[in-house]
């Protein structure tokens, strides 16, 4: 009896299967859409009844205190890009490079890892003088790029950088602590006084449109750049951002910029920013511009300290250049049109 029960159940379940197998595969019937991923590294869909997940302070606005890193490659390249080294040479072949001197004893870590763009259509519109020097700059990266030096990265660029940075929200101030560079900014929620000057990180001034926090930044240096390739900005850049939860530790993050002696129209950036939920999760100190003393004076020195290196496979040398006339004080590029330089 139970085998012939065993029997029976075992050819009702061929069947189901066989059935199901059929469906499946008969032609004119679609099995269930697939969910439509984010089409770019800033698009995540956000979580269902965010608004009741998300922690609030006091007042009830949203609390963005925490700490918190993005995992994009937007520091990098805001832009699609694929793989190429740091610096680069031709190799055997002219259309295909190879890591230069400079970088060529960190084998793959002297490669930029590739990313997805997170600039709306993948495209920055530069004017026709600024796209030249963009691809001066990134031809020059090692020499130009102010991360390179320590100074403070400005904004947005601070908030995509592969380093955590802690918000602390009070109720009319909210304030911006970054490990880089021990970089900070301040936003204003209240009225201020106009900005008396320039500054690297900007000058920020908040308002609330609904659960999203809107922030303009102006009043920037020329001296900072958007990336590791070699997108920059004038001192007329105007940044306006969005900080929007779509869930309880993801924040939308966008920022659109805004600069008529560089782009011909304003274009916008979008990524996510994540919370670090380790429970021993902090900024560590990254003081780093006494760790680049060298390499931003060195040329300076009346005896080179940094003159050789040797490996177990091979031997660098250095040789520091002094350059002419003025351009020994010049550490940094403004991105300025050159008639206003």
């Amino acid at each position: 009896m139970q085998s012939r029960l065993r029997d029976v159940t075992i050819v009702f379940a061929t069947a189901a299967i066989v059935s199901g197998a059929f469906i499946f595969f008969t032609p004119g019937i679609d099995p269930a859409p697939e969910p439509q991923g984010p089409a770019q590294q800033g698009e995540v869909a956000p979580e269902e009844n965010v608004s009741s997940s998300i922690p609030r302070t006091a007042e009830g606005r949203p609390d963005f205190s925490g700490i918190w890193q993005t995992n994009s490659t937007a520091n990098w390249d805001l832009l699609t890009h694929g793989p190429r080294p740091m610096v680069a040479q031709p190799g055997v072949y002219p259309d295909v490079p190879v890591l230069a001197a400079p970088v060529v004893a960190l084998g793959t870590v002297g490669w930029v890892p590739p990313g997805v763009g997170v600039v709306e259509g993948d495209e920055i519109p530069y004017l026709p003088w600024a796209a030249q020097r963009k691809a001066e700059n990134l031809a020059n990266w090692l020499d130009r790029d102010p991360e390179l030096g320590c100074y403070m990265p400005g904004v947005p660029r601070a908030m995509y950088m592969p380093y955590p940075f802690q918000i602390v929200q009070g109720t009319n101030k909210i304030m911006m602590v970054f490990e880089f560079a021990n970089a900070q900014r301040t936003i204003n929620l209240d009225e201020v006084d106009p900005y008396p000057g320039f500054a690297y990180m900007g000058y920020s001034v908040g308002r609330w449109e609904g659960d999203t926090l809107v922030v303009d930044v102006t009043d920037f240096t020329s001296y900072t750049w958007f990336d590791r390739s070699g997108n920059f900005h004038s001192d007329a850049l105007h940044v306006v951002e969005r900080y929007t939860f779509i869930g309880p530790d993801v924040i939308q993050y966008e920022a659109t910029i805004e600069d008529p002696q560089v782009f011909t129209r304003p274009w916008t950036i979008s990524l996510p920013l994540y919370r670090r939920r380790e429970p021993d999760a902090q900024i560590m100190d990254f003081r780093c511009f006494e760790h680049v003393e060298e390499t931003i004076y060195g040329h300076l020195r009346k005896e080179p300290l940094v003159e050789r290196w040797e490996g177990e496979t091979m031997t660098i040398d250095v040789t520091r250049k002094v350059p002419p006339g003025d351009a020994v004080y010049e550490i940094l590029m403004s991105g300025n049109p050159p008639e206003e330089q």
